[in-house]
């Protein structure tokens, strides 16, 4: 939506999903390791935020984000878990749908799972 402020100024008022970042890194990890990362934002709008849905790229990125409206000015994370049994570079998104009007959010979601590093064990011999 659109007012015009005091001075003639056009202004964007409802709600304003703001991110820190758009791209969740979950950078070089073994594999098996912490599947949960976190993207946190902001809504900078002037009316509450409610996100209406979030849906990962495939069944290995499951996002969880808050069900309860996001005031303005307040802040919040949408929890993203990503299936680290899977071995290999991925890059996966998650769109999300608010009640904001325009277009929909969408996250992007990467990083690499490497096999984990064995140890080598002594072996002992027999006396």
């Amino acid at each position: 939506m659109q007012g015009l402020d005091i001075i003639g100024e056009v202004v964007t008022t409802g709600p304003k999903m703001t991110f820190e970042s758009t791209t969740v890194d979950y950078g070089t990890l073994e594999q098996h390791g912490e599947p949960l990362r976190v993207c946190t934002f902001t809504n900078t709008g002037t009316e509450p935020l409610v996100i209406k849905n979030a849906r990962g790229s495939c069944g290995c990125t499951v996002p969880i984000w808050p069900k309860e409206p996001i005031m303005p000015g307040e802040s919040s994370q949408i929890e993203i878990r990503y299936a680290t049994n899977r071995l290999g570079k991925f890059s996966k998104t998650v769109t999300l749908t608010t009640n904001e009007v325009g277009e929909q959010h969408t996250l992007k979601v990467m990083g690499e799972v490497l096999k984990p590093e064995t140890e080598s064990v002594p072996t002992s011999t027999p006396t």
